[in-house]
């Protein structure tokens, strides 16, 4: 199920079309990357110019180095927030399924496009931690279980739920196909898709 916060519109045209950053924050195997696939295989096939920004891949080429303390969480984050403004202003429809798990690392990220006046959205792909972990599509729960690994988001690292996302998708009571249709219905209306 799916809501979406107000209607009003966000940002404007860019010089080749509507460009936005679309940040889904959720805890490791939410739906988060699935649901960004989904989505940018419907915007390209309208015409759109697509990017995701996975979370990742981004570790690997633009932050290798960093670890999972909350300064380098916050560092990975604004680096990426650098990244999907920048191609934002510039046309490009920028699906960015990254946990940030922080409010206030969020928070930077959206006033960095409010200075900017390019759009963003940020949506909370919200699955419970109990359906994460029987999902575990990175092996992350049972590693931390097992005492492999700590630090996970939602387990034993904090998560901080967006208190009030453009959009919340509750990825455990639809389906993919849903969930991407409630997002691109959100950029439809606010004139971004």
């Amino acid at each position: 199920m799916a809501s979406a916060r107000g209607p009003e519109a966000v940002g404007g045209p860019g010089p080749t079309g509507p460009g936005a950053t679309v940040w889904l924050t959720g805890l490791p195997s939410a739906g988060k990357t699935t649901i960004a696939h989904e989505l940018a295989g419907r915007l390209r096939g309208a015409g759109h110019r697509v990017e995701v920004l996975d979370g990742d891949e981004i570790r690997t080429f633009l932050s290798a180095g960093l670890g999972f303390g909350r300064a380098d969480r916050d560092t990975n984050v604004q680096r990426i927030g650098f990244v999907a403004e920048a191609l934002a202003r510039n046309g490009v429809v920028v699906l960015v399924p990254v946990i940030a798990p922080y409010e206030d690392s969020r928070r930077a990220v959206r006033e960095r496009h409010d200075r900017g006046g390019t759009a963003y959205l940020e949506v909370h792909v919200a699955a419970p931690v109990e359906v994460c972990s029987v999902r575990d599509v990175k092996g992350l729960y049972a590693r931390q279980a097992a005492g492999e690994i700590s630090g996970l988001t939602g387990v034993d690292d904090p998560y901080e739920e967006p208190r009030d996302p453009d959009l919340r998708i509750e990825s455990h009571n639809q389906t993919v196909q849903e969930s991407a249709a409630a997002l691109h219905a959100l950029l439809t209306e606010r004139s971004l898709a």
